[in-house]
């Protein structure tokens, strides 16, 4: 076989009872390096198989650095780099299912057309072919309009390499386009710590170990960032007490020493109730707000005027002794670090609640220490020159005017992405361009999406698989996985960067974004020189190279960016973010009261914003939170997880399954006025009697797309640092029924 780690095997090692464990001590060389398992061979890959260093490019935590194993030209194996301290020679069990990934039978082979759209009628067409439908598309759109602004980009996070880039950069290349601007994921919370701190920077995840408490706030790392729970189980064997903060029980939760199951959205109560408890038994670290941080006093006065722990416990329904206890075990046990999840923030008053945690953080002095800190993201190691994506502008291109004359690219909002298509005039978008994303699954009101890609001219997607969106296209283009080609990758939370090398061939006639960029310059050019900027030649090793600059290399400590080959690098950065006290805020400290906040129309202070509340036509909240089996539309889709998890399912709480008549296995229909989803019920005490959970995901040839019942409300916060406000997707009320 092709691959073989087969999925009798998987199944086996996850019936086993850990996945983890059982999967990457699977062919017995758990810690070899490269040249070690060269020589001795994996059972699996085969004596003399090839390794090479990989990089998961995947919208995830980790960022794992990887070993893949190859044999006559097939990848075979795959396992963790033990070079990475943080991943340590572990992959998760979505890791371990790419060599599956790599061989689907349902992976797209070969450039495709579909007539008409939607039809499903596909056939199968040369490069030349697509290259030649879509340059000429570009140019007809160029010269009816005068220029590129009707052509659309959509791209984010399906593969963060920083070659993939290269798909703005050839957006670029071509003229001033319309680019769908701001990110589902994190907004709020990036901006929340922008106006905070300056930007987002988090403690090492490594010096977790180093923490004395550790509350794990709306955040499931059990499922989404495996690697971390080993920090934070050597953090409790060192004597670390760790709570977990969540409106559901996940599997993060049952593994805590304390459990809080907090009301949606209320976060910030609970913060602000902790620091008044906090500042009236003299717990707040005086000295270090002096040297460190402006508008405490403010802050306090606020506290003292609006905040009791009686006001906290009504809306968090968080008994009052137990907020007090949380609060002096935070205050008191030094150093004492927070993580704060994604989950929480999107809520119309997200970014808030997570203002109010970064006070809380402030107040007690664990900002800069090692084992403490408000642990959130960091875009520190990302610093690359962005070459792939770095383009000039074809003479005598055309955009919108900005108000120094100059003229610039046109955006719209990518969380209110179908209503913005439809709106948006003079010049109307007749082209999209979607690339690493899947907006017909994961975008809120999907049905509004599709109904403005009908209104096209040309849709064209480029990815692995036929998903919701390339079935909602005209021209699909294969893409390369990552063993397919080379890049570079960094994580968002660990310190890590590591090279990815190519390792076996393209699939079929699969090609990179930056190969493809190139390409279509030279058709374009072809039938109109001068109308594209992109380069047309050079491999994707040289351009990884011209990635790295001098502060780069320095942050890793290498010379050259071969020397990566060798092994992925820990950028030299302090364990502890914001150590040296010198913050990036206008006036260079801790900004409890911001000075930036009042210019979005946001308010100065952490204060506390009422959580958004549901209707008696619809009142329930629906939890659509990531599936441990998938990444948002990725993995789940793969026939191996299929046979692990071959359906999705809602989460009800046993008293609201009574009251509604639903059985364990019923299937019921969740609804509210915007659309439904049918699917099992599965009652579990797991979730609150108001709450209802689905896991986002896509499952292959299943009718399910729970963002049916999403719609496009933005959270408070993320204009400043990302363009545009988050989604609250989990301010969503729905009711729910059985099916008859």
């Amino acid at each position: 076989m092709a691959y073989q780690l087969t999925r009798r095997s998987f199944l086996k090692g996850l019936a086993a009872g850990s996945a983890l464990t059982a999967l990457t001590a699977y062919g017995g060389l758990k810690y070899a390096a490269p040249a070690a398992a060269v020589e001795a061979g994996y059972p699996e890959a085969g004596a003399g198989a090839k390794v090479f260093r990989n990089v998961c490019p995947r919208n995830c935590y980790d960022t794992c650095s990887m070993l893949s194993y190859v044999k006559d030209g097939v990848l075979r194996k795959v396992s963790g780099d033990p070079v990475n301290t943080f991943t340590n020679g572990r992959l998760c069990v979505k890791g371990y299912t790419y060599t599956r990934r790599v061989y689907s039978p349902d992976r797209l082979k070969y450039p495709m057309k579909q007539e008409p759209r939607g039809s499903g009628k596909w056939q199968r067409i040369s490069w030349d072919e697509a290259l030649e439908i879509i340059a000429r598309k570009i140019l007809a759109i160029k010269k009816e309009y005068g220029s590129t602004l009707p052509i659309c980009l959509n791209k984010y996070s399906g593969n963060f390499d920083i070659l993939h880039y290269g798909i703005e950069g050839m957006m670029s290349s071509i003229g001033y386009t319309t680019r769908a601007l701001g990110t589902p994921c994190w907004p709020a919370g990036i901006d929340a710590q922008t106006y905070d701190f300056g930007t987002l920077w988090n403690n090492d995840p490594e010096d977790l170990v180093n923490s004395r408490y550790i509350i794990l706030w709306g955040v499931n790392p059990a499922w989404t960032s495996v690697h971390s729970m080993r920090f934070i189980y050597a953090a409790r064997e060192k004597g670390a007490k760790i709570v977990a903060i969540d409106p559901i029980v996940t599997q993060t939760a049952a593994k805590a020493d304390l459990y809080l199951q907090i009301k949606p959205s209320t976060d910030g109560a609970l913060a602000l109730g902790m620091a008044r408890h906090i500042l009236d038994n003299g717990w707040v670290d005086v000295e270090y707000l002096k040297a460190n941080a402006v508008g405490w006093e403010e802050f306090f006065e606020y506290l003292r005027r609006e905040v009791t722990l009686e006001w906290a416990s009504k809306i968090t329904g968080i008994p009052a002794g137990v907020i007090a206890d949380l609060a002096r075990e935070y205050a008191t046990t030094k150093p004492a670090a927070i993580w704060i999840g994604y989950g929480l923030q999107r809520h119309t008053n997200g970014g808030q609640n997570v203002r109010a945690i970064d006070a809380l953080a402030a107040i007690t002095g664990n900002v800069g220490k090692s084992g403490g800190g408000a642990l959130y993201g960091h875009l520190e190691t990302w610093g690359f020159n962005y070459a792939a994506m770095t383009m000039p502008k074809p003479a005598g291109a055309v955009g919108v005017k900005k108000p120094d004359g100059t003229m610039g690219d046109r955006f719209i909002n990518i969380n209110n992405f179908g209503a913005e298509l439809l709106n948006t005039n003079d010049p109307p978008i007749k082209m999209l361009w979607i690339a690493c994303r899947n907006p017909l699954s994961q975008d809120p009101e999907p049905q509004v999406v599709q109904k403005a890609f009908e209104t096209m001219d040309l849709v064209v997607t480029v990815d692995h698989f036929l998903t919701r969106t390339a079935a909602w296209s005209d021209i699909v283009l294969p893409a390369t996985t990552h063993f397919e080609e080379y890049g570079v990758n960094a994580s968002y939370w660990h310190y890590w960067v590591g090279i990815n090398e190519q390792a076996i061939e393209p699939y079929f006639e699969a090609k990179n974004d930056v190969q493809i960029a190139m390409l279509l310059s030279a058709k374009l050019n072809a039938l109109e020189p001068g109308s594209c900027t992109y380069p047309t030649s050079g491999n994707l090793e040289e351009w990884v190279g011209k990635e790295f600059n001098p502060k780069m290399l320095d942050l890793l400590g290498i010379s050259d960016y071969r020397e990566l080959k060798k092994g992925p690098r820990k950028a030299k950065l302090p364990p502890a973010a914001w150590a040296d006290g010198k913050f990036r805020t206008p006036s260079g400290k801790i900004e409890i009261k911001s000075s930036e906040a009042p210019k979005y129309g946001l308010p100065a202070l952490p204060i506390y914003v009422p959580e958004k509340q549901p209707s008696p036509e619809y009142p329930y909240r629906l939890f659509t939170p990531h599936w441990r089996h998938g990444l948002h539309s990725q993995f789940q889709n793969i026939d191996w997880m299929m046979n692990v998890s071959p359906e999705p399912y809602v989460e009800i709480h046993p008293a609201t399954a009574a009251a509604k008549g639903i059985k364990d296995g019923d299937w019921v229909k969740v609804y509210n006025e915007i659309g439904y989803v049918t699917l099992k019920a599965r009652i579990t005490a797991t979730t609150a009697p108001e709450v209802l959970v689905a896991y986002e995901a896509w499952y292959k040839d299943l009718n399910y797309n729970i963002n049916y019942t999403v719609k496009a409300v933005p959270s408070d916060m993320g204009k400043k640092a990302t363009g545009n406000r988050g989604l609250a997707f989990h301010d969503n009320f729905v009711n729910i029924e059985k099916v008859r």
